[in-house]
């Protein structure tokens, strides 16, 4: 189950990475424009942002190859983005460096439990037997 987490969290944050670099009008500005139409309406992003989704879901779509990696993945995964979210808290701006605050609080800390919940749970799945015909 890891594995296939691993590999579904990250194509979803290939495709929110690419769907911020067009959907925004914050999409490709290395500036955190509080002004700027944010992504589904909802959630603000700009070009770092979309970059870290992206990198993000290649390292989910890596890791997705083995039962380690994908459970290092969940587990580390859930932790930064635990720390999102309460980064959201203190600075929604990110030091001005990436748009964390806002509806991104919620959405962070709900992928962070997930994650990390899959990750610190996840059990090696047993080896499948063959029977001799």
């Amino acid at each position: 189950m890891v594995k296939r987490v691993a590999m579904l969290f990250g194509v979803v944050f290939i495709l929110v990475g690419v769907l911020g670099l067009f959907m925004s009008d914050a999409g490709m500005s290395m500036s955190v424009d509080a002004n700027a139409k944010p992504l589904l309406g909802l959630f603000p992003v700009n070009l770092p942002h979309n970059v870290v989704h992206i990198l993000f879901g290649v390292w989910g779509l890596m890791a997705a190859r083995s039962f380690a990696g994908a459970q290092t993945f969940c587990k580390v995964g859930g932790v930064i983005y635990l720390v999102l979210a309460c980064l959201g808290v203190v600075s929604s701006t990110g030091w001005g460096l990436i748009p964390v605050g806002g509806n991104d609080v919620w959405l962070h800390a709900l992928l962070g439990l997930v994650l990390a919940a899959v990750g610190f749970t996840a059990q090696p799945e047993p080896a499948a037997t063959t029977s001799a015909a």
